[in-house]
Parts: C-alpha cells; sequence; structure tokens
C-alpha cells in the first residue's frame, strides 16, 4: 500500500508504541496518589514533560499535555475568550483555518463574541497587514495556523507575531499541528503565547498531543476537577501517552534536520508530475510546507478518484480528515478564489519522512491511469 494521506494521521512508530507500553506496564500508579507507585509515576512524567520543553526550546511549565490537535485549539481559544471577556470580545483569525478552530471560532460567536474572519490570497496566505488593520481595541485573541492542513500554505508567523507585540493585551494563538517537524518555528522569536501540536501527525499515537501555554498566559480551564496540568486541564494524566508523545517529538525533531531536503525533494518531483498531467489543477503553493500537495481534477468527484486509487493499492484523501466526509466544497480552496469546478474536486496528497522515491514514482503512474480510465468513462 502506498500510503499518502500522512496529514490525516501516520502510523506510529514501533519505538514510541513501545515507549507507551512499557510505561503503560510498569508506571501505572496515579501521579497524584501519594504512595510510591504514584510517586514514581510523576516523576516520570516530569522528566517526560522538561524533555518536551528542551525539544521545543521553552519552559517545563510552559508544557500542558492534551490530547490532540482539536483540544488544543479549543482550549487555548475558549481558554482566553472566558478568561478575558471583560476586557473584551472580539477575535481574529482567517478563512482558512481547521475546523477546529473555525468551528470553535462559531460557536464562540454563538455566546455573544464578534470574530473577524480575514481573506487570504491565491496562495492561500493572510497578509500580515490585514492583520495588524483588524485589530481593536476590544481585541483579546489572533488565532492563525502555521501550516494549512490543506494545501500546505505556511503563514508568516513571524512577521504577524512580530506586528502584534504593538498590542500587549491581546493573544497570539498558532495551530502548529502540521507544521511540526517540517516548518521551523521559533516560538518566542514569532512571540507566539499559545500553540497546539498533536502526537498522531508525528508518528505519535492518537489521543496525544501538546500545548505551549507562555508563563504568564491565564487561561479559563475547559475541564474542572483536580487541578492537574497547572489548573489549567483537569483528569487523571495519561502518562504513558505523554510520554509517548515526547518520544515522537524527539524522533519527528531529529528527521526535520537530517531528511526535510530529502522531503522537499520528493515534493517537487510529486508536483512536476502532476502538474503535467493535463486534467489536473495544482492548488498548493510552490513555497508551501514539504509534505502537502493539493490539486483538482475538475469534473471528477473526488470521492470516486480516492476510491479507485484505493483499490489499486494507494491512499489520498479530500480536504481534511476532520471535514472529508461533507460533500460540501472546500472551504478552504474556495477562500483561495479557484473555481467551484477546481474547490469541488479537490484532492489532498500529503507525504511522511518515510515516504520513498519509489512509492512517489507508482503513485504517479496509478494516478495517471486512474484519471485517464475515469475521464474515458465520464465521455
Amino acid at each position: 500500500m502506498i500510503y499518502l494521506d500522512n496529514s490525516a494521521t501516520t502510523k506510529a512508530d514501533p519505538s514510541v508504541l513501545r515507549s507507551y507500553e512499557q510505561v503503560a506496564e510498569k508506571y501505572f500508579g496515579n501521579p497524584s496518589s501519594i504512595h510510591q507507585l504514584g510517586a514514581e509515576t510523576e516523576q516520570l512524567q516530569m522528566k517526560a514533560r522538561e524533555q518536551a520543553a528542551e525539544l521545543l526550546n521553552i519552559q517545563t511549565s510552559e508544557v500542558v499535555f492534551t490530547s490532540g490537535g482539536t483540544e488544543g485549539n479549543n482550549l487555548a481559544i475558549k481558554g482566553i475568550a472566558f478568561q478575558f471577556q471583560t476586557r473584551g470580545k472580539h477575535i481574529i483569525t482567517t478563512e482558512v483555518e481547521h475546523a477546529s478552530v473555525y468551528e470553535t471560532c462559531k460557536a464562540l460567536e454563538n455566546l455573544g463574541f464578534e470574530v473577524t474572519y480575514l481573506p487570504v490570497n491565491e496562495q492561500g496566505i493572510v497578509n500580515p497587514r490585514d492583520v495588524e488593520e483588524a485589530v481593536r481595541p476590544d481585541t483579546i485573541l489572533v488565532s492563525i495556523m502555521q501550516v494549512n492542513n490543506e494545501i500546505g500554505a505556511i503563514q508568516p508567523i513571524e512577521e504577524i507575531g512580530e506586528q502584534l507585540t504593538r498590542h500587549p493585551k491581546l493573544f497570539f494563538h498558532v495551530d502548529a499541528v502540521q507544521g511540526l517537524g517540517k516548518v521551523p518555528l521559533a516560538l518566542s522569536k514569532a512571540h507566539v503565547d499559545l500553540c497546539t501540536f498533536s502526537g498522531h501527525k508525528i508518528h505519535g499515537l492518537k489521543g496525544t498531543g501538546i500545548l505551549y501555554v507562555k508563563q504568564g498566559t491565564s487561561l479559563f480551564p475547559l475541564f474542572h476537577g483536580g487541578g492537574q496540568e497547572q489548573s489549567i486541564r483537569s483528569g487523571t494524566e495519561n502518562v504513558a501517552g505523554n510520554v509517548s508523545v515526547v518520544r515522537a517529538l524527539r524522533l519527528i525533531k531529529e528527521k526535520e534536520t537530517k531528511h526535510v531536503k530529502d522531503l522537499e525533494v520528493l515534493k517537487e518531483q510529486l508536483r512536476d508530475s502532476l502538474s503535467s498531467i493535463e486534467a489536473v489543477c495544482v492548488n498548493s503553493p510552490r513555497e508551501g510546507a514539504p509534505h502537502i500537495i493539493n490539486v483538482s481534477v475538475p469534473g471528477l468527484k473526488p470521492e470516486v478518484v480516492i476510491h479507485a486509487l484505493y483499490e489499486k493499492g494507494a491512499v489520498i484523501s479530500t480536504q481534511s480528515a476532520c471535514s472529508s466526509k461533507q460533500k460540501d466544497k472546500s472551504r478552504v480552496l474556495e477562500a483561495c478564489g479557484v473555481s467551484d469546478a477546481r474547490a469541488t474536486s479537490g484532492l489532498r496528497i500529503s507525504l511522511s519522512y518515510d515516504t520513498t522515491e519509489k512509492e512517489i514514482q507508482d503513485f504517479i503512474s496509478l494516478f495517471t491511469t486512474v484519471i485517464q480510465n475515469l475521464k474515458a468513462v465520464m465521455g
């Protein structure tokens, strides 16, 4: 099987699975318990937290373990909204955010918050000047993704963060789920206050993640209870999962250092080959993330193409996995100004560091054949 749906989820690394299993078997105590087993489990989690902080170049107290991207985004956005609503109820985001940001903002509108959804250009990139001009006295939060999950567009996070320093009372949240391990992000340099990461996008396990919460940033918790995770996220800690996500983080950082150029070369080969197919329109910007290519085949339903490819042993997706079962046009492609025919036929092909050149070559051959056959059937 040629697996090219890595932006939806990645295959867990065997060593990550082993780390989870070993911790779950040996350190099964509740880290809040006062007995020795609980203390040993708590010490292991603290070590994992310290390692995560080192890998992300942040402070240990700024690491909050979560269940993944959706929880992290909800906790960051709602946490700021509820905590600072007496100061203001205005939030700024973009039209191309992941559903866990976009729908969270829509939900907050129902609670009396006002949200500005900024447009993007044809490359899917927001203008930093638009962000600056959208700020109002009652703005409390700006939430902008680092890498778009559908087309791979990279937002100018550092430039936006620098501009937002002129407004010290608002907070800057970045959804970095798709960029982690592929596109560098210096959190302090970009003046980011909150940043979301997910384990299963980096060969970790589903249900694991990290939210960076800059020291001094106060969040209204979504869960109340025992006060775990500095009272930001109550609930008995998933120590085995937390240890495993740090293992995955270490591995992806190593791969980024050694192999990101190789990934970029593979993507360019794929892009050039797809561009040469007459029926295919490439939607991703050339200077985008090194692992995502979005294309459209106007006239063909994306689900038909996906099923035909799957029968031949290749796996890709349409839109994001969280939205792919919805038949409407892609909100992201629509925001980029493409035609309805392209916005309703988008296909996402996403690589990982495990993807080989032969797999790309074989995929291009399969993809070309499938498109030709389907076009012939369509007449």
